[in-house]
């Protein structure tokens, strides 16, 4: 593997798990200087191979009310163009944080997030279940998370066994 493949390599790793790096501790991890870093960093972001960056928040400790869903959705593919106008379509609402084309019983998996119980069932089935490709959707509420884009959330209480005295 060429040495600037490997940096490159190297690079979205550690950004991947730490966005707010600082570019001359990385250089230095990866042996080479801050200047390289920041160039290869901007020519990555430039061709789409870093795509943007995000803070994980846990909201609950925030205060902050949401619901979030994941939907499965069966659907008809389009002819010639498959799944990928449906899904398009799909990602344009502004409730929708991820679309993927999954295996299985369903087709697409939808993640996204609302105020209420009830804002996210209206979106379903006034949004999703309405488009002309879509047979069914399943949705699922989360209820908790436990761990989220590697970050484990929750943390450990001190003693999950309960005290029995005699």
């Amino acid at each position: 593997m060429e040495k600037r493949e490997l940096i490159r390599k190297e690079i979205l790793y550690y950004i991947e798990k730490n966005s707010r790096a600082n570019l001359g501790e990385l250089a230095v991890l990866l042996g080479t200087d801050e200047v390289t870093v920041a160039n290869e960093i901007a020519e990555m972001e430039k061709d789409k191979v870093i795509c943007g960056y995000h803070t994980l928040i846990d909201w609950d400790k925030a205060g902050v009310e949401l619901v979030t869903a994941l939907i499965e959705v069966r659907m008809t593919p389009q002819r010639s163009q498959g799944f990928d106008k449906i899904a398009e379509r799909i990602c344009n609402y502004p409730e929708v944080h991820a679309v993927y084309l999954i295996s299985g019983g369903y087709d697409l998996l939808v993640s996204l997030e609302g105020k209420t119980l009830k804002e996210v069932s209206q979106f379903v089935s006034e949004k999703l279940s309405t488009l002309d490709s879509v047979i069914s959707t399943a949705t699922h509420f989360i209820l908790k998370k436990y761990k989220d884009h590697g970050t484990i959330l929750s943390s450990k209480s001190e003693s999950e066994r309960m005290l029995v005295t005699p």
